[in-house]
């Protein structure tokens, strides 16, 4: 079991809080942004999403510190939120000017790709309200002292947005150490996030600045190269026994210069096509070592945005209910497998079919 500290559930108000941005998103189905004329609309944030999925599918109590514009779509995305389950108790709300010339509500535009046609994402996130998040905004010893949080969980998306977000990062870890609350971290390297901003020589000053906070790392093969600087080679080019071996070596490198680092966890994704991809995990601790889950190879996948948080929030759920690393790492490789058969960010799984399919359990129907 990894040594992690967590506090008990009855002195804290939340088992999980996250944050990040929450965007609303705007699917245009089986068709293309390009050529679209009505869009589905959903909520979603790589940070937000992990909270959502630890409520929606696993029962635990979550909040989402992020902000919105008060307007009309910033309402829609906070009646999305509350449809999740999440506390919106913790959303800070900006006036708004009219138009959106100093704040706006994010917008993500998501086409889910097929075969040889990869999925797309577009981002219209430029002056967010949560953007502008700075220092000193959120009262943390309250949220982390007086309420009780037993887990944080933000990433290097909301980092990336401003400066001033990748400060509040390092204040919000700093108070959540400073109450004895769990801290993730999902690096989520994006470049369209970081090249006007200094690119990777950007994003591994702001993560190694961030990194000596973080209780349980979370990344792929990417977001350790681009964002801590780590070398990981062969992870990408199979689900192999080899690639996990690779990874190992290279936790190796960051637990040497990060000795905080309780748990790291990664997925382990060949992406076939656009709707086939052979999808698994691996995480370490120092309890445990390297443990691998169950390689689904040629898994069929509808929607991939969210996979990758899925595996978070099925990770956190296990170790907050103390179960081995195993455990927890085979419970985030079912929920992420599960959550990208199914459209929209968010998982619409369920503890029991996470559970039954990281026991073994098939896709036979339930009657």
């Amino acid at each position: 079991m990894a040594d992690l500290r967590i506090r008990p559930a009855a002195e804290c108000r939340y088992d999980v809080v996250s944050l990040g941005e929450v965007m609303l998103r705007l699917d245009p189905g089986e068709g293309r942004i390009r050529t679209a004329r009505s869009f589905r609309v959903w909520e979603g944030g790589g940070e937000y999403n992990v909270a959502r999925g630890l409520r929606r599918a696993f029962g635990q109590r979550a909040g989402v510190v992020t902000a919105l514009v008060d307007n009309e779509i910033g309402h829609l995305v906070e009646d999305l939120v509350l449809q999740g389950g999440v506390d919106t108790a913790l959303i800070r709300w900006v006036p708004f000017d009219g138009i959106g010339r100093t704040a706006r509500n994010g917008l993500n535009f998501t086409e889910r790709g097929f075969g040889v046609r990869g999925a797309i994402g577009v981002s219209d996130r430029g002056t967010t309200a949560v953007s502008q998040l700075a220092p000193g905004d959120v009262d943390w010893d309250h949220l982390f002292g007086e309420l009780g949080v037993r887990w944080l969980h933000t990433g290097g998306i909301f980092a990336a947005l401003s400066a001033s977000t990748a400060d509040v990062v390092v204040e919000a870890v700093t108070a959540a150490k400073r109450h004895g609350t769990v801290v993730s971290y999902d690096l989520n390297y994006r470049p369209s996030l970081w090249k006007a901003i200094g690119g990777q020589a950007k994003a591994q000053e702001v993560n190694r600045a961030i990194a000596p906070f973080i209780d349980v790392m979370i990344g792929n093969e990417e977001d350790f190269t681009a964002s801590l600087g780590f070398e990981v080679e062969g992870v990408d080019e199979s689900l192999s026994v080899v690639a996990a071996d690779a990874f190992g070596a290279m936790i190796a490198t960051a637990v040497a210069m990060f000795p905080n680092f309780r748990v790291v966890a990664t997925t382990l994704r060949t992406v076939r096509t656009a709707t086939v991809n052979d999808w698994g995990a691996v995480a370490w601790s120092a309890e445990d070592g390297l443990v691998e889950a169950t390689r689904r190879d040629g898994l069929e996948i509808l929607d991939r945005v969210g996979g990758g948080d899925s595996f978070a929030s099925g990770l956190i759920y296990g170790l907050l209910e103390g179960e081995s690393l195993r455990t927890a790492v085979e419970y985030g490789a079912a929920h992420g497998a599960l959550a990208m058969t199914t459209p929209g960010d968010t998982t619409m799984a369920t503890r029991a079919e996470v559970l039954k399919l990281a026991a073994g359990g098939g896709a036979r129907v339930d009657r």
